[in-house]
């Protein structure tokens, strides 16, 4: 803490707060930015910089940090009620309304709600209900879940088990046993030579019944996807992808868990990114956009089969064994309904494709004339730029470069946040965010990228080799 000033806020957290996501030594050196307060796209720190927001936060704020019809949901619902639970046959009201309300926009027919706090606990859920499933018909010993290389499903040790971050895995001894990994379909980068993208899916799809068939289909329970991958770097999967997955799955009795954690309401330009992909999921996680994260809740849609599973499994009178306290919580039910209607009055889909568009055009313009941006990919507004050291052969930088750092932090000091995954350059903005905000974004990425092409250059040249 030798360059933080004693007793300050800085000095403070690095005493007493543990952060996610963050390397504690580098932390102790350098300490928080720390923020006082948001305004629509924008957040401010406490020495008043104003940033622009381009990842609603962890993906989430998705109506921006000052909503006021939000507030004052929330003041509305704890004037009635600081809590309630769903335990033992009761609910709060409000709790009914938001579960109709869900199963209205479901992608799953015939759905039934069931809520929880965070995207973890739903896509933990998931498993356990898929578990259920398979042992209601006679199948207990399909357990085995099936991940994706750069999924990312959340941080308890299930959730963290079903991603294929290694960064998830490393200090804990993860995956625990019974959890496999199969390709991301990447198709920038894991395209061989002379194939096509659909001959790229159809290996994909080879490869994972390959796997299925040397696991034993009967000890494999279900495949949970992102329909498209977020923070393993914003990847869309090719047209056609999931179709050949999932005939896969089907043939093998695998359930599909789709986690919609960030995908869901809206972000890809579909109500759900499942529509945006063609993926047909028998459960799909939600979370984060659900309530724009005013209000810690998330919640999985099940289908028909689940539900009718349950009932067998609980038919002799026994309990549903699962549970969380604060599920269904009437505080953020009151908040994610109003979210909704939000979303339906400013029709969420047409605007995220609108500014969407404008997005992604915008960056594809600036990388046209950039030379070391290999790929501008993603799907209304949850657009990444993959920095190359060759866009020609597609070659990465060197990973001691850490060139996505470099980018994030020269981004930051122009008062743009973004999130650099390796150097993928991730955009997931409020979705509330309208054409101005749009080309401030855009300026400010062109303006960092400029400054990072510039920094790579004195790397390079003979006078930056000899200063190393």
């Amino acid at each position: 803490m030798a360059n933080l000033k004693p007793n300050s806020a800085e000095a403070r957290d690095v005493l007493f707060h543990l952060h996610s996501q963050t390397n504690p030594g580098r932390h102790a050196e350098v300490g928080p930015l720390i923020m006082a307060r948001g305004e629509g796209v924008h957040v401010f720190d406490i020495n008043g910089k104003r940033y622009l927001e381009a990842m609603a936060g962890l993906w989430c704020t998705s109506l921006g940090f000052s909503n006021a019809r939000l507030k004052a949901a929330a003041a509305a619902a704890y004037d009635k009620f600081g809590f309630y639970h769903s335990f033992n046959h009761k609910t709060p009201d409000v709790t009914i309304d938001l579960a109709e309300q869900l199963v209205a926009l479901s992608p799953i027919p015939d759905a039934q709600a069931y809520f929880a706090t965070s995207g973890s606990e739903a896509t933990e859920t998931m498993v356990k209900l898929a578990w259920v499933y398979h042992a209601a018909r006679g199948h207990p010993a399909k357990r085995k879940i099936i991940g994706r290389d750069r999924g990312f499903h959340g941080s308890t040790i299930v959730a963290a088990s079903m991603c294929g971050l290694p960064r998830m895995h490393r200090e804990y001894g993860l995956p625990l046993p019974g959890f496999l990994h199969t390709h991301c379909p990447d198709a920038y980068h894991g395209t061989l030579p002379g194939e096509t993208d659909e001959a790229f899916s159809n290996r994909l799809a080879a490869d994972l019944e390959a796997m299925i068939l040397a696991e034993g289909p009967d000890t494999i329970a279900a495949f949970i996807a992102e329909p498209i991958n977020a923070g393993g770097g914003i990847v869309v999967p090719p047209e056609g992808y999931f179709a050949g997955i999932e005939a896969v799955l089907r043939r093998h009795d695998i359930l599909v868990l789709g986690d919609e954690v960030v995908c869901g309401f809206g972000r890809t330009g579909n109500w759900f990114g499942c529509q945006t992909v063609g993926m047909q999921p028998d459960m799909v996680a939600l979370a984060k956009g659900l309530s724009s994260s005013y209000f810690p809740i998330s919640a999985v849609l099940l289908g028909r089969p689940i539900r009718d599973a349950l009932a067998q499994m609980n038919k002799a009178g026994e309990l549903f064994g699962h549970g969380f306290t604060n599920s269904g919580h009437p505080v953020g039910a009151a908040v994610a309904l109003e979210t909704l209607r939000i979303y339906h009055e400013m029709d969420v889909v047409g605007h995220v494709r609108a500014m969407g568009a404008r997005l992604k055009t915008g960056l594809a313009a600036i990388a046209a004339g950039s030379g070391i941006v290999g790929q501008v990919r993603g799907e209304g507004l949850m657009i990444g730029v993959e920095l190359v050291a060759d866009p020609l052969t597609r070659t990465a930088f060197d990973p001691d470069l850490k060139v996505g750092a470099l980018f994030d932090a020269l981004a930051l000091d122009n008062g743009l946040i973004i999130r650099a995954m390796g150097d993928t350059i991730g955009f997931c903005p409020p979705l509330i965010i309208d054409a101005a905000g749009i080309d401030e974004a855009l300026d400010l990425f062109a303006r960092t990228l400029g400054q990072v092409e510039a920094k790579l250059r004195e790397t390079r040249s003979p006078a930056g080799q000899a200063a190393e």
